[in-house]
């Protein structure tokens, strides 16, 4: 069954990859656009936490859970091929000094799969947005008229291959390439008026082309071992070095007219600007380096506490074909609480009992300052994993509510509320033949 719905949903991807509007966040103006890649459902339900490891759930935070001990379920021969996909929806309440506005957005968030070769390797590969470009801006002249329009739209997307090996029954060591793709534009449109304040006949409209493309690796540790009869420890630990994506450029100037009623922009004349005069044609956009690391316990197939930091480079972060006077990149951080609890995964009388109930906290820089004030983020989300079918196969449903941004200095706070769905689909593959 899984292999049929494999192929289902790797066709649906692939059309909601190119066609889906990923934020509706002002934030993402800036840089490459608004990190959409937190993790799996069950992650993002724990606060982010992507240290806990197991047999039955992708991990796409850590490449080296794509290897774990063989299931007793299974004689002790081998694992389940995973199989993970996500879809979300995200309700943003846009609050400023002078108003508030409401929008939404939902998206398809990640496809993966993980699969074991032999007892000591794993294998994994899978596609995702990282980040999104999705905004539409304007402010006004002294008049109170509107001055200039600002929109954008694409992203970066990541597609990624993997290989998990565990060295010992407690330590284990992956590695992930990730081939990074996507586009983003951005849009300005500037609005003129004559002397008794009608708008002129001609609106002038600056339109900027990025086509994004580069490779960066991603390293993951776990260990894990009892620390007594009931107690289990959990560790893990991510690092991402820096590197570079390329960036393809191109830029055109025009006259429109923009019909008043439909808002849709006709061309009158355009001129495509000399980007490769200015060295601008082909540019370098630097990935800053991650690291991450955290721990936890918990008594195996019942609870789960861990707590988990994360750090990020941002500050070498550039954008040659973008300047804005007001913003600069500074390094991120995030810290991370959460865990999960199952009343009894063993239970036979009662269907809720053998549900997975996680609930979490993070606190975030994003890593971006605007007029001298960071743009934080905070959250707290619940989530629930229903089992479905066999093999340990689950539904997964998580629910966030946060906080990004202040309205200090003229900026926009975000209260949001983003509902997860995601099926973790189990299957086995692999099965040594017996003969009697």
């Amino acid at each position: 069954m899984i292999k049929k719905l494999v192929i289902v949903f790797v066709a649906f991807f692939a059309l909601q990859l190119n066609a889906q509007e990923g934020t509706a966040s002002p934030y993402s103006f800036y840089g490459i656009g608004s990190l959409k890649f937190k993790g799996t459902v069950e992650n993002r339900s724990m606060g982010g936490l992507s240290i806990y490891t197991d047999s039955i759930h992708v991990n796409l935070r850590n490449p080296a859970a794509y290897v774990s001990p063989n299931l007793k379920v299974f004689n002790d021969e081998n694992r389940p091929v995973k199989f993970s996909i996500a879809a979300s929806h995200n309700s943003i309440n846009l609050k400023a000094n002078s108003g508030s506005e409401k929008t939404s957005t939902t998206t398809v968030d990640y496809m993966a799969m993980s699969m074991p070769l032999g007892d000591k390797l794993g294998f994994g590969l899978g596609i995702l947005p990282y980040t999104s470009v999705g905004y539409k801006l304007e402010n006004v002249n002294a008049s109170n008229e509107i001055a200039n329009r600002y929109r954008g739209e694409g992203g970066l997307n990541k597609a990624f291959l993997g290989l998990g090996y565990r060295i010992t029954d407690k330590l284990s060591l992956g590695v992930d390439v990730n081939y990074n793709f996507g586009a983003i534009e951005n849009t300005a449109v500037e609005y003129l008026y004559d002397n008794q304040g009608n708008p002129i006949l001609y609106q002038s409209r600056e339109q900027t082309r990025s086509e994004l493309s580069g490779l960066n690796l991603n390293i993951g540790l776990t260990y894990k071992t009892m620390i007594n009869e009931k107690l289990e420890l959990q560790s893990g630990l991510t690092y991402s070095p820096q590197s570079d994506i390329t960036s393809r450029n191109t830029r055109s100037f025009a006259s429109i007219v923009t019909n008043a009623q439909s808002g849709q922009e006709n061309v009158v004349n355009s001129i495509d600007a000399d980007l490769a005069a200015l060295g601008l044609d082909m540019t370098d956009l630097t990935l800053p380096s991650r690291l991450s690391f955290g721990a936890g316990i918990g008594a195996p197939r019942k609870w789960f506490l861990g707590l988990e930091y994360t750090y990020q480079n941002t500050s070498e972060f550039s954008n040659p074909i973008v300047s804005i006077d007001n913003a600069n990149f500074v390094d991120a951080s995030n810290i991370s609480l959460g865990g999960f609890f199952v009343p009894d995964y063993n239970s036979f009388s009662s269907y809720w009992k053998r549900a997975t109930y996680r609930a979490g906290v993070h606190f975030e820089n994003t890593g971006l300052e605007i007029n001298n004030e960071q743009i934080n983020e905070f959250g707290i989300s619940f989530g629930v994993g229903l089992p479905v079918g066999k093999w340990f196969s689950n539904a997964n449903l998580g629910l966030e509510v946060g906080r990004r941004g202040t309205t200090n200095q003229n900026l926009i706070q975000e209260n949001f509320v983003n509902f997860q769905l995601s099926l973790s689909l189990n299957d086995r593959w692999f099965e040594k033949r017996k003969y009697n």
